[in-house]
């Protein structure tokens, strides 16, 4: 039966599985990896250049499964090229819907996907040595840096324009995925860079990033809150069984903020220069990534 709380809404459930679930979550590691990478090469400094490139190569790979787990959720994957083509009788074409954020964010995930495919081709070729379009390089990090932004905090904007309780009742999913896909991108990162010694002096950044990204994701988290508070969707939202993936989300995210410390000194010539100390454990990261899965399946089903 339709309760009052549907009926103001306007909608049927979209009834999604764990294939969006995956996607959700890939995409905002491949997203914010790009972007984190993209900032070390162009903000950063040379001997950062190695830790971009392990960036670059994290962004392809949660890249992959990304196109076929959304393909997939379409119930006729071998139409999905019709999000992208326009296949009516004399109306042949590309086929963008700026009014539609699915149509907008499947062109969005093309086109990064060319960006992280280069970048993914240079940092390989970088490694052994080689130069691949040298000229190229920044300026597609560049041009990339964007399109990461937006595919890591797109679904969260995604859910929010629609009319299903929960989403619609808050303004703050965008925000919220974004800054968990960064934090979960930093600390898978700062993982990985223990693995190679000339990309260790960038443990301190990705350390210190990490931690700011689950700081802002711990506020919205209490904004999300605060929001729905009023709207009577938040018995819907945090209400049995869904407290227990909350629950989960924040042992992640305090996980990561307990960790490590980070601590600051300035060097002879003035510079500061910032240390991090981790916890040789890989549970930490782990526990930051499952966070970050727990956190999506509660929005996402809890509103179903």
């Amino acid at each position: 039966m339709m309760t009052l709380d549907d009926a103001q809404h306007f909608v049927r459930d979209p009834d999604w599985t764990w294939y969006i679930l995956g996607y959700f979550f890939f995409a905002g590691l491949t997203g914010g990896s790009y972007l984190l990478a993209s900032m070390l090469r162009l903000f950063g400094k040379p001997e950062d250049e190695p830790a971009a490139r392990i960036g670059y190569y994290v962004s392809f790979v949660a890249l992959l499964p990304c196109p076929v787990l959304l393909t997939l959720d379409l119930g006729q994957p071998l139409r999905f090229w019709h999000m992208l083509v326009n296949t009516t009788p004399g109306n042949l074409g590309l086929n963008f819907k700026y009014w539609s954020p699915m149509s907008v964010g499947a062109w969005a995930l093309t086109i990064f996907g060319a960006f992280a495919t280069w970048s993914f081709v240079e940092a390989w070729t970088l490694d052994r040595e080689r130069r691949f379009f040298p000229r190229l390089g920044k300026l597609v990090s560049f041009a990339g840096a964007p399109l990461g932004l937006f595919v890591a905090g797109y679904t969260g904007v995604l859910l929010s324009v629609s009319n299903q309780p929960v989403w619609s009742d808050t303004w703050t999913l965008g925000g919220l995925f974004l800054a968990s896909g960064l934090s979960g991108s930093a600390a898978l990162m700062g993982w990985l860079v223990r693995f190679r010694r000339e990309a260790s002096p960038s443990v301190g950044a990705l350390a210190l990033g990490e931690r700011w990204f689950q700081i802002l994701e711990l506020a919205l988290i209490v904004a999300f809150v605060v929001t729905l508070f009023p709207t009577g969707a938040l018995e819907r939202a945090f209400g049995p069984p869904w407290f227990a993936l909350w629950a989960a989300a924040l042992i992640g995210l305090f996980s990561g903020l307990l960790s490590g410390s980070t601590r600051a000194s300035i060097s002879p010539d003035g510079t500061v220069a910032v240390r991090a100390v981790h916890a040789a454990s890989t549970l930490p990261t782990t526990l930051v990534l499952a966070g970050i899965i727990a956190l999506r399946a509660a929005i996402i089903f809890s509103a179903q």
